[in-house]
């Protein structure tokens, strides 16, 4: 038996009551996820619910970004409002983009949401920014047939299954896209932020159908990209192409700010192109040149998505540029 929510209006803001009804398929799917709770003021930690902005609950309506504390703890990402004692959990900075579908979701929007995608629940994603000893950084292309994201450049990454630390979905997730594997000697990690992620994106592209926490991580190569390139075989189901980037190359990407009416301009040295390997889809690998434009372009407000580096990546690539110019240690995450 379960619990199935009602939205009501409180303080301009959907809440909601809750009936009791019986189990459905779909939510004993939800209870095989790995998902988000809250704790806030040291209060007991409860599951969060699909359209609650987790940013906008510590942060409030307006503010973007806010430090939280979370810890993986029985197959829940629990994020809190304060450092707790418990050396378990992390400090860090949790952010969203200023045009997140729920921060600017009606009540009327919200209940036009199906049951199945209200009771989701908010997913936990990993992601990881492999930096090879030359301090280049592995971004992937999603492949063109995917539901969420086609076409976008991230760093590989997915889901957190059951049991699973944050780590071991981060070097699975690595070697399941790319093929490559790295064991404990070659690498040392660090966590550098969490992003809320929703899909689409904005509420111009449709009422949200995903909403996700996204982890990054950052895993410290003891090898050269030209190494970790000789090893890469990617999945081409998933991925259709693979790119280093180095820190000029990511200056310029993360000046280019999506939702803003007026975004950064590219250095003008720049190169006007950037070597990538395409993957084909019978998992055969090519060389070409792709336009550096391509990376600087950013989300257009409304139609169809273009192919450009993802709002949540370019957020973590300036964490990596700020990681290193504070060196930060590299020890590694335990969750």
């Amino acid at each position: 038996m379960g619990f199935e929510p009602r939205i009501t209006l409180v303080d301009s803001r959907p809440e909601y009551i809750y009936e009791f009804k019986p189990l459905i398929p779909e939510m004993m799917e939800k209870v095989r996820r790995v998902l988000v709770y809250l704790s806030k003021e040291n209060s007991l930690p409860r599951c969060v619910e699909f359209v609650q902005s987790i940013t906008g609950h510590f942060a409030g309506c307006h503010d973007d970004r806010v430090m939280v504390s979370c810890v993986l703890e029985d197959n829940k990402f629990i994020v809190s409002d304060r450092e707790a004692e418990d050396i378990r959990k992390t400090l860090v900075l949790l952010r969203r983009p200023s045009f997140c579908p729920f921060k600017h979701l009606s009540v009327s929007e919200a209940s036009m949401l199906p049951l199945d995608i209200l009771d989701r629940g908010v997913d936990v994603g990993v992601a990881v920014l492999l930096q090879s000893a030359n301090q280049k950084v592995l971004l992937t292309r999603r492949a063109s047939s995917l539901a969420i994201f086609p076409n976008v450049w991230v760093p590989p990454g997915g889901h957190l299954e059951l049991d699973e630390k944050l780590l071991d979905a981060g070097l699975r997730e690595l070697q399941e896209e790319t093929g490559i594997s790295l064991k404990p000697e070659e690498f040392s990690s660090h966590m550098l932020g969490l992003w809320e992620s929703v899909f689409p994106p904005m509420l111009s592209r449709g009422l949200p159908r995903r909403h996700h926490i996204v982890t990054y991580l950052l895993l410290q190569s003891t090898q050269t990209h030209l190494q970790l390139q000789d090893r890469l075989c990617p999945e081409p189901r998933e991925v259709s192409g693979c790119v280093w980037v180095d820190p000029s190359l990511v200056r310029a990407i993360v000046s280019t700010v999506d939702g803003a009416e007026h975004s950064g301009k590219a250095p003008a040295n720049l190169p006007q192109t950037v070597r990538v390997t395409e993957v084909c889809s019978d998992g055969a690998l090519l060389t070409s040149e792709l336009p550096v434009s391509v990376l600087l372009n950013t989300a257009p407000p409304e139609g169809p998505d273009v192919e450009r580096v993802s709002t949540g990546t370019k957020y973590a690539l300036e964490l990596w540029l700020k990681a290193m110019e504070s060196g930060p240690d590299s020890t590694s995450t335990q969750q």
